[in-house]
């Protein structure tokens, strides 16, 4: 079995690959620039940043995993919320609403060739009482999460319906990362 590189700092994506029965041998944080090109669409700069974050770890014998999460609604991607300002701005925007998760995973082989995947998923968050934003951005969960939440807690319960993959909104989407792993060669059941 190939030696496995996460080019991922997100403690989410390692524990979603251990669901998986895998962990990684190393975890490379890709430094890349992730600025949406202008006018790229979310399915596009979800492709791209997988790619590009899975060729900037080096890798001599290993296969390296990449992933990027985009919340978008419509063609406008959403930022990472990095203060509660932002954070409050995108769930007011998604609050009653549909969006989409755009969850791209790209595996580099230790020749070079690169192998993508992508995951789509609807979310719609319930109508969001000011109250209910507030509370929410009181626990802190949604900092530094693409679109100002993270699904995998309190906001789970904010959110109507979920048409797609839930590992993907999380940040990596497993049935397309285990597709890509098994051609790989990882020994997965």
């Amino acid at each position: 079995m190939p030696r496995l590189i996460l080019a991922s700092a997100s403690p989410r994506r390692r524990e979603l690959l251990g669901r998986l029965g895998l962990a990684a041998d190393i975890v490379a944080a890709a430094d890349i620039d992730e600025t949406p090109a202008t006018r790229e669409e979310p399915r596009v700069y979800a492709r791209r940043m997988a790619r590009e974050k899975a060729a900037a770890v080096p890798s001599e014998d290993a296969c390296v995993l990449a992933g990027d999460t985009v919340v978008a609604v419509g063609r406008r991607i959403l930022p990472k919320a990095e203060d509660e300002a932002t954070a409050r701005k995108c769930l007011e925007l998604l609050s009653g609403r549909r969006h989409r998760v755009l969850s791209a995973v790209a595996l580099r082989s230790p020749d070079g060739k690169v192998r993508e995947r992508l995951s789509e998923t609807a979310v719609r968050f319930k109508q969001l009482s000011a109250a209910e934003i507030a509370a929410y951005l009181a626990g802190g969960e949604w900092e530094g999460k693409a679109g100002g939440y993270a699904i995998q807690g309190a906001a789970e319960g904010l959110i109507a319906w979920i048409s797609g993959s839930h590992s993907g909104v999380v940040g990596l989407p497993l049935f397309e990362t285990r597709a890509l792993l098994r051609a790989a060669g990882f020994a997965i059941a």
